[in-house]
């Protein structure tokens, strides 16, 4: 049985959340309780030792990840609830961190619940906390880190160091700069919805770039980049002119 908590300054989301809670009888998890504020947040989870903590970012004049850095480690799951707008969510993301939109939606939960079953290690679980600090602190700047699960475990990359990606049906091979080759299961396109306010473009269906690690680019009908990895990558015609008013830009 997984016993949570929940977190959160707003009673009628308290209430939304325990009544899917409630409904839901497949979920094996028992309710412990709610907090209205970080402090009596801080003591609950020292006084129950919660497996789950649904987690707002927003509670009164402090925020989630505030609570968090407070604790002397974080030793169990996180569920955030938010309104938070793209950037956060997206930090979310990088870090392989289950979040639920509010209001929260019953299917949501579900499938956020669903992951929960795949249970990760505390070491894995401070890991992923370090990189969501790590990426909230640097929200403005360049050095982002993300989080990608590979066949030995998770490894996580600063994304400056990534030199393309190449899509191979629902995997993806990463390239870095010091010559990893990390396969991934993810689309390219999950890459791509990730990587693109970082300067990364997708050039073909099958590759996305870094452009900060173009060496060249190739004339001809859709024409060619040349990486510093020394990798020929073609340009589709249809991305041809986009791509080059994209490279004007920089």
């Amino acid at each position: 049985m997984t016993r949570a908590i929940i977190i959160d300054d707003e009673q009628h989301c308290i209430d939304r959340l325990s009544k899917l809670l409630n409904e839901s009888a497949s979920t094996g998890l028992e309710l412990l309780g709610y907090f209205k504020t970080a402090e009596d947040g801080i003591s609950g989870i020292q006084k129950l030792q919660p497996d789950l903590v649904f987690l707002d970012v927003q509670i009164n004049d402090k925020t989630g990840f505030d609570l968090l850095q407070q604790l002397s480690s974080v030793n169990f799951e996180v569920i955030f609830t938010t309104a938070f707008e793209r950037y956060a969510v997206q930090a979310f993301k990088f870090s392989a961190l289950d979040y639920l939109l509010k209001p929260v939606d019953a299917d949501d939960l579900a499938a956020a619940l669903q992951k929960l079953k795949e249970k990760i290690s505390v070491k894995e679980s401070n890991a992923r906390f370090d990189t969501l600090f790590h990426n909230l602190k640097s929200i403005q700047g360049i050095s982002k880190r993300i989080c990608v699960p590979v066949t030995t475990g998770l490894v996580f990359l600063q994304v400056s160091d990534i030199v393309r990606c190449q899509s191979d049906i629902n995997y993806t091979t990463i390239f870095t700069k010091d010559k990893q080759k990390l396969v991934v299961a993810k689309t390219l396109k999950e890459f791509e919805e990730m990587l693109s306010d970082f300067d990364f473009y997708r050039v073909h269906n099958s590759h996305l770039i870094n452009l900060a690690f173009i060496k060249s680019y190739n004339k001809g009908k859709g024409g060619f980049v040349t990486m510093t990895d020394n990798t020929d990558i073609e340009v589709s015609t249809r991305r041809k002119d986009d791509f080059l008013k994209r490279l004007s830009g920089m």
